[in-house]
């Protein structure tokens, strides 16, 4: 697979979003209108068994039929239908024969497609809402009480259905909260299902998948494993492949599977730029050298990036020294093994032609792949970006068509371990951004006691699989503290620690107060140079979940 550009049409779709996993049979389509929660409806339809993938409302007619779709779903979104330039699907995908869901503004923009009459709403309803059922014998709200609760989001609304449609569920309100057309198999809600605030919204959106269109859902881990791996060892032949490893879960399970699939054909760089966590680099080495038996190549680097980062504050600045070390580090390193393998030095003379990465469906969506307009990059993993055209490798990305909770699931399947498939996510830059002020070797020292100590009593008290990341930042402040019979003047840790389903919204996690005690108590009495430990109880908005 050549290295990805976005494309010179900003209206185009990537033909990569029409390629499905090996052996899929089942796939629903969902054109994304801009809907916060167009990446929520994927993952439910993925949840369930059913494989999905999101693409652009100008997706055309012949590349939704490429997908051979089993349904398709239209998606919510902030525009009105009345607006000049609201995105609107080709009406002709109604006439394909395939079950179709439109939810919020999917189904407004459906139903004024299909005869009916879309009008600002005299009361906009956002929030829980409660709903009347007419139809819950079979289709969409089939076994559901006849009231229920419901996620309203929205200010216009469906006005009139005309003759073609049958109000299947209404609110004082909004007199067509669900709707279905008489001849098509269109079915419309004007709430969102894949919300956790709508109760029987799973039973809606399965109701949907499994009775209206006949899925199965036996779209597994183990399934796209044994495909994805048929697909890789035909990608790569006899070529060599080079993985940036970084620890984390993404590029840990890349290695897993590329271990599997090629074995002895991987070569992965491990680069200790000395801002990582306490026991990382032999946490990595004995999972990864020992159990999976790969070829880790271990690069010892703390002194260069130490020495980029001397005297340096901000924030900003950090990260693009950090990233410019890496990629010079990661390209010495490649260029080295290229010239092993191309001198025989390992048996025979082999070509590396490909790198791996652990890209993931966001990232792809991010990057305007599959989305018109879309303005931004794909992120490269661990700081690589520009190394596949530097070097001349072509990418090989296994995780690309998954969202990260699936990644987790994959790697239990691939066999790694417990600790690390469900770790926390951890920083490109490492500690770095965690030494708040210049890094130094000592900085860095004193962030990594505390840290380890916080992440032993948060694992112990049972909250680290309750918490989507937690860690300790130390603060370029000194405080006055008493210890024994004298005054100190040492440093600050604050804690963070965040509830999160997508990271891109988080609450600062209600950690037992008793927990709290063990940790600061165990901070200042174990790590020398603090005498005071802070809780931070912000939420991301307006607070990001990194300090820097």
């Amino acid at each position: 697979m050549a290295a990805h550009s976005p494309s010179a049409d900003p209206n185009a779709i990537s033909d990569d979003v029409f390629t499905v996993p090996a052996g899929v049979t089942e796939v629903v389509p969902i054109l994304d209108f801009g809907s916060q929660y167009v990446q929520l409806i994927a993952r439910r339809v993925r949840d369930a068994g059913v494989y999905s993938v999101l693409v652009g409302p100008n997706v055309t007619l012949e590349q939704l039929k490429k997908l051979n779709p089993t349904g398709i779903i239209l998606s919510g979104g902030p525009s009105s239908v009345h607006d000049d330039n609201a995105p609107k699907p080709d009406p002709r995908l109604f006439d394909l024969g395939v079950p179709v869901l439109g939810i919020c503004y999917g189904m407004q923009v459906a139903t004024q497609l299909l005869g009916g009459n879309v009008a600002g709403a005299q009361e906009r309803e956002y929030g829980r809402a409660q709903i009347d059922i007419n139809e819950n014998t079979d289709g969409l709200f089939k076994g559901l009480p006849d009231q229920t609760s419901v996620w309203m989001s929205h200010g216009d609304q469906v006005e009139n259905l005309g003759p073609d449609f049958i109000a299947t569920a209404t609110t004082p309100t909004c007199p067509y909260a669900g709707v279905r057309h008489k001849t098509k198999p269109f079915h419309g809600v004007q709430f969102h299902p894949e919300v956790t605030h709508t109760p029987h919204g799973g039973d809606i959106l399965n109701n949907f998948l499994f009775d209206i269109c006949g899925c199965n859902g036996q779209w597994t881990m183990a399934d796209f494993m044994a495909s994805e791996s048929t697909r890789i060892k035909a990608q790569v032949g006899d070529d060599h492949v080079i993985l940036g490893l970084s620890g984390g879960v993404d590029s840990s399970v890349v290695a897993a599977m590329l271990a599997k699939s090629i074995g002895k054909q991987l070569t992965c760089i491990f680069v200790d730029n000395g801002l990582l966590r306490k026991g990382e680099r032999a946490f990595v080495e004995t999972t990864f050298r020992d159990h999976f038996d790969l070829d880790l190549r271990v690069i010892d680097a703390e002194k260069a990036f130490l020495d980029d980062l001397a005297g340096v504050t901000d924030p900003q600045k950090k990260r693009t020294l950090i990233g410019h070390r890496f990629i010079t580090v990661f390209k010495e390193t490649a260029d080295q093994i290229k010239s092993e393998f191309a001198q025989g030095k390992k048996g025979k003379s082999t070509q590396i032609k490909y790198l791996a990465q652990g890209t993931l469906y966001p990232d792809v969506i991010e990057s305007g792949q599959g989305y018109a307009g879309t303005a931004a990059n794909i992120k490269l993993h661990h700081n690589v970006g520009g190394l596949p055209e530097q070097l001349g490798f072509d990418l090989i990305e296994p995780l690309r068509n998954l969202f990260k909770d699936e990644v987790r699931k994959l790697g239990e399947v691939l066999g790694l371990p417990h600790a690390m498939v469900w770790r926390h996510p951890f920083p490109g830059p490492g500690l770095a951004v965690r030494v708040l002020g210049e890094v130094n070797k000592a900085q860095l020292e004193l962030v990594r006691d505390a840290d380890e100590i916080l992440l032993e009593e948060i694992v112990s008290s049972g909250q680290y699989e309750k918490t989507a990341q937690v860690f300790a930042v130390l603060l370029p402040v000194k405080a006055v503290g008493v210890m024994g019979d004298g005054r100190t003047h040492e440093q600050v840790i604050a804690i963070r620690a965040v509830e999160s389903q997508d990271f891109m919204t988080a609450d600062w996690a209600r950690i037992p107060y008793d927990v709290l005690a063990t940790i600061s108590n165990r901070i200042i009495n174990e790590v020398r140079g603090v005498n005071r430990v802070c809780y931070d109880i912000s939420s991301k908005p307006p607070a990001t979940i990194e300090w820097e």
